[in-house]
């Protein structure tokens, strides 16, 4: 080999080893949020970190003695497995969580909320079939995930 082929091997061994560690230092600097296929208890401590932490989520305001919720709550189940790494789902008992409830004006449940990118855009009441909650948070989905 000539000088001149040596130093461009070297050069390109040296920038595929530079693309590499830049590449290594990015994903570690962002850590990678694990995809839910369950939806996730949330606190009024856990609440904001939690939500912001995914570009979508689906939030569950509900209460154990509450008929509607208990309907609703197989269908929240079923979205999350089918929407892993899509959107993230996270319920909120709210007897226990009173001030995130309160401070997003819940009065009535089953209350389910779309957080996009941690802010609320949208807000479903009452006990909906799977289709109709499916349908307000389908649209919020970035076409390219």
């Amino acid at each position: 080999m000539t000088n001149q082929s040596e130093d461009e091997e070297l050069s390109k061994i040296k920038k595929a080893k530079i693309a590499q560690m830049l590449q290594q230092a990015e994903a570690e600097a962002k850590p990678a949020v694990k995809p839910l296929d369950k939806p996730v208890a949330l606190t009024d401590g856990s609440f904001y970190s939690e939500v912001s932490k995914h570009k979508l989520m689906v939030v569950d305001f509900w209460a154990p003695w509450c008929g509607p919720c208990r309907m609703v709550s197989p269908i929240v189940e079923e979205l999350a497995a089918e929407y892993a790494g899509k959107v993230a789902f996270g319920k909120v008992n709210v007897d226990e969580e009173m001030m995130v409830a309160s401070s997003y004006g819940v009065q009535g449940i089953p209350t389910l909320m779309v957080f996009k990118n941690g802010k609320a855009v949208d807000r479903i009441v009452g006990a909906c079939p799977k289709g109709h909650i499916e349908s307000r948070f389908l649209s919020y989905i970035e076409k390219n995930q």
